[in-house]
């Protein structure tokens, strides 16, 4: 019977992995526009328009207009550039994140715990989340070299570069470049972002189901609402964590003027919200300019380029 479990349990572990990774293959094109403005390249030009409010505005392409832009510079294919690595990065998370909640489990068995028993069911809910914290933790440490590969990949659409192509041949790329710090590139704030992430999901779905909801059939939509609600609460490290996988790496995507060169992502930070640009790339449909206008000589130039990354190179 317990072979039969374990058995099971690998099946759900494996057949979840391969939908995912289909949704991932599916979605991507859409992922890898959206990676290019988070990095901040805009390469069409915003239009005049107006607000949902009327207010006159500077609007942006939608991500279908990128991924158009994108298949007109390097075909189809093109639109799955960094695929690869994603996927892989994606499956190793996966299985690392059950194997090390599995070995948790198994080293610190939960007790039976009746439901109706508040106290007992408030420690299985810190034990679940303590559970879930390292075991997402060691998934993202061991898988995020293939996401940095990924968004190095993918950042080239910039500047038309083709050093980072192959997983073996990346990985070298990146150790010339910035050495095993490189491997971990951005790896803080993707950190603090899954963990506040897990601790607002967590605690507000215990919260919400325990005193709020009442009906058993609502309690099973608590989790996801509140997922998409953190989410986008802890998106701006998310922008930051991509910032700081291409800065400095040796492409045009990060470096000046394309993006400053940071010393940490706290500096990044520092720099995307006094740009008012933490939150760019969270809204894929109704896109809007808002940095402040660019001028040289009295001329516009590229809204990628700002005063600042021009005070960078100077």
């Amino acid at each position: 019977m317990g072979e039969n479990m374990v058995s099971r349990k690998e099946e759900s572990l494996w057949s979840g992995t391969a939908c995912r990774v289909a949704v991932n293959a599916v979605s991507h094109p859409i992922e890898y526009a959206k990676v290019l403005i988070q990095i901040g390249h805009e390469p069409i030009a915003p239009y005049a328009t107006r607000t949902i409010f009327g207010r006159p505005a500077l609007a942006l392409p939608n991500v279908y207009k990128y991924i158009k832009y994108i298949k007109g510079v390097d075909g189809f294919t093109g639109c799955y550039r960094g695929l690869v690595p994603k996927l892989c990065s994606y499956t190793v998370s996966a299985v690392v994140c059950e194997k090390t909640a599995e070995y948790i489990e198994s080293k610190y068995p939960r007790p039976r715990i009746e439901p109706e028993d508040e106290e007992e069911s408030a420690e299985k809910y810190i034990q679940d989340f303590l559970r879930d914290l390292v075991s997402r933790v060691v998934g993202i440490i061991i898988s995020h070299p293939l996401d940095v590969i990924s968004l190095r990949m993918m950042a080239q659409f910039v500047g038309g570069e083709i050093k980072y192509s192959g997983l073996i041949q990346s990985l070298v790329e990146i150790y010339k470049e910035n050495g095993i710090s490189g491997y971990f590139a951005g790896l803080m704030p993707r950190l603090i972002a899954n963990a506040a992430t897990l601790v607002i999901v967590s605690s507000s779905t215990y919260a919400i189901n325990k005193y709020v909801i009442t009906d058993r059939e609502m309690k099973s939509f608590t989790a996801s609402t509140m997922t998409f609600l953190a989410t986008t609460v802890t998106y701006p490290f998310l922008v930051v964590s991509h910032c700081m996988a291409v800065n400095n790496c040796g492409l045009v995507a990060g470096v000046p003027p394309q993006m400053p060169i940071y010393t940490n992502w706290l500096d990044c930070w520092a720099h995307l919200s006094a740009t008012n640009q933490l939150k760019r790339g969270s809204s894929l449909l109704w896109r809007y300019y808002t940095e402040p206008p660019n001028l040289i000589n009295n001329k516009p130039f590229p809204i990628s380029t700002s005063a600042f990354y021009m005070k960078s190179i100077k």
